[in-house]
């Protein structure tokens, strides 16, 4: 793999919940993304991977649709995490989700990208920044964060309204996510992360 490479970053939708604004937010983060030329990206919806809720042991074998989405993972150099803030927390299934895998998000960084009300999925995004510390992964500083994501609608329908302050934030946290990417692609190149 050379520097010139694409930087593959895999942008998980993580509420499964009916009449979820997820895919909304994921499509406008991920449109945002393609255009930047070191980007490749994968849009991975929870909801569509249907992961068991129920984890294995570890002498059990592996289900069917985690041994799926683990390559899309495992080629991953970079993440970006969309959930809601249900209860001042995360969904159940995208910590799921993180659970059944483990070396997929060592030594990637993670960026993430959070809706709600009044907190915009801020206690979310700081749930999130410990499991994935946890993880081995490196979480990026700076989240876009859509408080009462409700009102940024335009009134033609179309979302985000062009002055909202996340069409700013994106780009902040693109460029952070994309230097991170190349930095650990490039670490874990010259020395795989084993510990």
């Amino acid at each position: 793999m050379s520097e010139n490479d694409p930087l593959r970053l895999a942008v998980i939708i993580g509420s499964t919940r009916n009449g979820r604004f997820g895919p909304t937010v994921a499509g406008w983060f991920a449109a945002k993304a393609r255009r930047r030329p070191e980007l490749d990206v994968d849009l991975i919806d929870l909801a569509e991977a249907d992961l068991p809720q129920t984890l294995t042991d570890q002498d059990e074998p592996v289900p069917a649709k985690v041994r799926a989405l683990a390559p899309r993972l495992d080629a991953a150099d970079a993440f970006a995490v969309v959930t809601p803030e249900y209860n001042r927390s995360f969904p159940a299934p995208l910590k799921t989700a993180i659970d059944w895998y483990y070396e997929e998000w060592r030594a990637k960084p993670v960026a993430f990208v959070a809706y709600g009300r009044e907190s915009g999925g801020l206690h979310a995004i700081e749930q999130l920044r410990q499991v994935f510390t946890e993880l081995n992964a490196v979480t990026i500083r700076d989240a876009i964060s859509l408080p009462r994501y409700w009102d940024l609608f335009a009134a033609d329908g179309t979302w985000p309204k062009a002055t909202a302050d996340c069409n700013t934030a994106v780009r902040t946290t693109l460029d952070q996510l994309s230097w991170w990417a190349l930095a650990l692609r490039d670490a874990r190149a010259k020395c795989p992360h084993t510990i």
